[in-house]
């Protein structure tokens, strides 16, 4: 019985210790494992785009895309409500200042021109018959004047002669001085009539005032109905070629109307929408290239657009040389604007994820070209093309710019 119990405690035993040798191997095992790293993930090298870290100069710039549009267009539109009769021309005409687009009717104002016409002719006859009365008027007060001068000539005559009988004793002295009183009443009346001539004058131009002024009124609402009248045929305005006419013949059309678009097709500027991160570094004179797709102009910055709307800033480039062939307006068209040279830098490709004047992260290939490892870089200025390297790398050093976001989350990848 003794030997029985002996037997099975070394069997217990053994048990204890096996259980306890696999908690200690399981417990080692999962520490080591806790201690691996991740796998790395492979990526294949023609998938991935690998530039090389510089040092020189580095050109800042903003990309952007837009279109061309004319610098000078004309917007036409009507000043009184009409009837389209005929459109004359339709989108794509070449048309000179005086061509007409469309014709318009408004019976209305046609007899408006007409009334004014009969006002203006009335008001006219109006002032040339008080001109001639007014005239006659004048005459019968020089004539007036003239016969009082006359009479007081022959008066001051008489009154010297017979103030001359008197002194010889010839005559009464009583005599010579009626003569003398009539002579100086006649001088007064001279004086009257002169006084009542110039006051005459001074009236007339008064009166022909008033009236030549009612003449001024109705020509120039005679000139306005007329202008009207004219503008029934619209013309061009300008030469250009003939945008868009959006009326059709029988249509009313109200004063105010555009009816008509017209513009100068070799007077073209770019139109380009930038990325409004990218737009805050643009100032108005910086010199830009437009590609047309049929050839690269040069260009400058002429207008930023001060809104900024669904995510981008509109900005001008006024076109330097001539236009390629083939350009024309709504014409879709790449531009390149240059913001600035940075004479030496540490730069690479820029990354699509990599921050302007932040810290951020990038792989950069190892030694040996078979994988990469994830460093922290600090990056400085940009452009639409490169980007500052201010610490992290160093020139020569090599780095994956295309996207990495499948590879946030490891350390390293293996390159085949």
């Amino acid at each position: 019985m003794d030997v029985a119990r002996t037997a099975n405690s070394k069997r217990k035993l053994g048990r204890r210790i096996a259980i306890a040798g696999a908690v200690i191997v399981i417990a080692l095992t999962t520490f080591g494992l806790s201690r691996l790293r991740n796998a790395a993930p492979t990526v294949e090298r023609n998938g991935i785009v690998i530039e090389t870290v510089r040092r020189g100069p580095m050109l800042r710039d903003v990309r952007g895309s837009g279109v061309l549009i004319p610098e000078e267009v004309r917007l036409i539109a009507i000043p009184t409500d009409g009837r389209v009769e005929r459109v004359l021309l339709q989108a794509g005409s070449t048309v000179a200042p005086d061509t007409v687009i469309v014709e318009l009717s408004n019976d209305q104002q046609q007899q408006s021109a007409r009334d004014s016409e009969w006002q203006l002719r009335a008001a006219e006859a109006e002032h040339e018959t008080l001109r001639a009365q007014l005239d006659n008027e004048r005459l019968d007060h020089q004539a007036a004047a003239a016969h009082a001068r006359a009479d007081f000539k022959q008066a001051q005559l008489r009154a010297d002669a017979d103030a001359e009988l008197a002194r010889q004793g010839l005559a009464a002295h009583i005599t010579s001085e009626m003569s003398k009183t009539a002579a100086d009443e006649l001088e007064q009346r001279v004086s009257i009539e002169q006084e009542r001539l110039r006051v005459s004058e001074h009236a007339q131009e008064s009166r022909l005032a008033a009236t030549r002024a009612q003449v001024e009124q109705r020509r120039a609402m005679y000139e306005l109905q007329q202008a009207r009248v004219n503008a029934l045929r619209v013309r061009a305005g300008i030469a250009g070629v003939l945008q868009q006419a959006d009326v059709q013949t029988g249509q009313r059309v109200t004063a105010g109307t555009t009816i008509a678009r017209v513009a100068r097709p070799d007077r073209l500027k770019a139109e380009i929408r930038i990325a409004e991160t990218m737009a805050k570094d643009i100032k108005v004179g910086q010199p830009a290239t437009v590609d047309t797709r049929n050839g690269v102009v040069a260009a400058h910055v002429a207008r930023i657009d001060p809104a900024v709307r669904e995510g981008t800033v509109t900005v001008d480039l006024s076109i330097d040389g001539a236009l390629p062939s083939g350009a024309r307006p709504d014409l879709s068209v790449d531009a390149i604007i240059e913001l600035n040279r940075i004479p030496d830098a540490v730069y690479v490709a820029r990354p699509g994820s990599a921050p302007e004047n932040a810290t951020g992260t990038i792989f950069k290939v190892t030694g040996n070209s078979d994988g990469a490892e994830k460093v922290k870089v600090v990056f400085g200025r940009a452009s639409a093309t490169t980007i500052e390297i201010r610490s992290g790398l160093i020139p020569g050093d090599q780095v994956i710019v295309s996207d990495s976001s499948a590879w946030d989350r490891s350390d390293h990848i293996r390159i085949q």
